[in-house]
Order: structure tokens, then sequence, then C-alpha cells
């Protein structure tokens, strides 16, 4: 009985900080908008408006309204879908989000999977060979992900592997050539040229995937890598390993059978949270590589004053890493049974 009121508490624990986590970003986006040095007003009517067509914009926004009265409108808006309209696309800033959305998404997921499938290996590896030469190359390899500059690699991987070598396209997601021969769907490309069996389209899709993609991920594995010999390193030393060792188990059995285990747990909250900010858009990478994403949509918009789009991109941003840190955290009950 108490092992169910335990469960339930927890549930309901995880159900309240939701709502009140989600309600502190719509207030920080909301004080966001009234703090920056812009004028949504002036963004719309233009800064050589008419003072009484500037004053009627900022009686219909309701700009003119007591702060509180304005969160309070903007809270309605958001509880039902309505980010406003974007002064840049004349689209809603939901429908732009749901445009520029899948652009990242598709490279954010091709990031984290090479990131995954050579970042925890490499740290695995590195671990299990604490103070020798190939732990002190992965070292050597996390400092300069940190270390180098994602625009500086950009250039220089678009500079060597496009401008001179000629073996990488170039900016943008696919070739013009292919462009608009398949149906959107899922508004990643690879995906909708999959399934309409467009393979051409699904290569040059690919192809064009693949730089950007490395780059971001070579950031992230860096960082997965690093972080993964850490939670080696402390599992190595435990009495069970010692016990394990002095039983005659392989070395193998020891680290991917015991060892690793236990460093998934940990593990998980690292990946969920390197994705996290692979999904918020990186900014650098995708303006870099003309790759219309969210990022770029939050710089463009950024740049040209409009605060609609700003706001409702970084909402979307929050509600990414809300939702994501949940399920890590679901993810993390799931496998450490001592946490349940």
């Amino acid at each position: 009985m108490s092992t169910v009121r335990t469960r339930l508490k927890t549930i309901g624990g995880t159900l309240v900080s939701v709502p009140i986590t989600l309600f502190g970003l719509a207030l920080v986006t909301f004080l966001i908008g009234r703090v920056m040095p812009i004028d949504p007003v002036l963004a719309i009517v233009g800064d050589r408006a008419p003072q009484d067509v500037v004053e009627k914009a900022r009686l219909d926004l309701g700009l003119d309204r007591p702060l509180p009265e304005q969160f309070v409108h903007y809270l309605g808006q958001i509880v039902h879908g309505d980010l406003g309209r974007s002064v840049m696309t004349s689209n809603t800033v939901v429908q732009d989000i749901i445009n520029f959305f899948p652009a990242t998404f598709e490279l954010a997921t091709a990031a984290i999977i090479i990131a995954i499938i050579i970042g925890v290996p490499m740290g695995v590896w590195a671990a299990s060979r604490q103070g020798k030469l190939t732990d002190q190359l992965v070292r050597l390899f996390c400092l300069s992900g940190h270390s180098v500059p994602v625009f500086v690699l950009g250039m220089v991987s678009l500079l060597v592997f496009y401008a001179r070598l000629g073996v990488a396209p170039g900016p943008g997601r696919q070739n013009i050539a292919y462009q608009d021969m398949i149906d959107v769907h899922t508004g990643m490309l690879t995906v909708d040229a999959a399934l309409a069996g467009e393979w051409e389209v699904f290569r040059d899709a690919l192809w064009h995937l693949a730089q950007p993609a490395g780059v971001l991920a070579f950031f992230s594995l860096a960082y997965i890598a690093r972080m993964t010999r850490a939670f080696m390193l402390n599992e190595l030393r435990s009495e069970y390993v010692t016990t394990a060792r002095a039983k005659g188990l392989s070395n193998s059995r020891i680290i991917w059978g015991h060892a690793f285990r236990n460093v998934l747990v940990p593990l998980v909250t690292v990946l969920f949270l390197t994705y996290a900010g692979l999904l918020e858009g990186a900014v650098l990478t995708e303006t870099i590589f003309s790759w219309p994403g969210l990022g770029q949509y939050l710089t463009v918009s950024l740049l040209n004053a409009d605060m609609n789009a700003v706001l409702g991109a970084t909402l979307v941003i929050g509600l990414i890493y809300v939702v994501l840190n949940l399920l890590s955290d679901l993810l993390y009950r799931l496998l450490d049974p001592r946490v349940r």
C-alpha cells in the first residue's frame, strides 16, 4: 500500500510541476517581449507611419493595457494555440513553426544518432584504457570538440569539401533540380523521399544532410564521450567490478554486462538534454549551411524585430526542454529500480 501511495505521490508531483514550469516559461517569454528595446507596433506599421496609425495599432494589440492584463490575455492566446502572426512571413507563428521545425528535427536527429553511435563506445573505450595513449587521444578529441567554434568548423568544412575538393554538396537541403518533386508529408526530406520511393531525391537529401549533421554531431559526441568516460571510470572503481574481476569474468563482460548497464541510468539524462539542445535549433550551423530550420527562423525573426515569431519560437524551445526532461525522468525510473 505504501508503494502505491509513493508512486501516486510521485505522479501527482510530476503532474503539478509541469503546468507550473510551463506557466513560468510563458511568464519569462512575456517579460522578454516587454523588456527588449523593440517596439512591436513599429515593426508592424513601420517607423514612418503617422502617429494616429501607430496609436490605433497599439490599441488593437492591447499594448495600452496594464502588464498583468496583457499577460492574462497572452496566456489565453497560448492556451488556444494562438502565438500571433509573423510580420516577416505574414503567416501565423504556429504555421511557421510547423513549416520550419521538421528541418531542425531531421538535422538534430541525424546528429544525435551519429553522436551516440560514435561517442558512447568512444567514452567506454577510453575509460577501459585509462591513462593509456587511447585514453589521451579521446580526451584530446573531446577537448577539441569543446574548443573549436562551430562557425569555424562549418565554414572550414564548406571550404574544403565543397569549394576545394567538390565532394560535398553546397548549402541548403537539396539540389534545385529535385525541388518540388515529392509531396510533403512529414517535412523531413529524407523520410518524404523514401515514402515516395524517389531514391535519387533521397540520396540527394541525405548527401545534403551529411555535412551539417556531421558538424553538429562533432560537438555533441565530444560531450557524450566525455560524460560516458567519466561515468564509466566511476563504475569501474566500484567494489562489484573488483568482485567480478576476482571471479575471473572477462573484461568485455565486466565492462558491457555490468558497468555499462549502471552507466545507462545517468547517461540517459545526458543524451536527452543533448538532444534537446540540438532541437532548439543549432543557430550557427543552420545559418552557415542555409538550413531552413527553427534556429534560422528565430535568428531572422530577431533581426527583423518580429517579436511574435521570436516569442513563439522561444516558447516552443522551452516546451521541448520540458517534455524531453520529463521523458528522461520517466526513462530514468524505468532503468533504475532503486528510483522506483
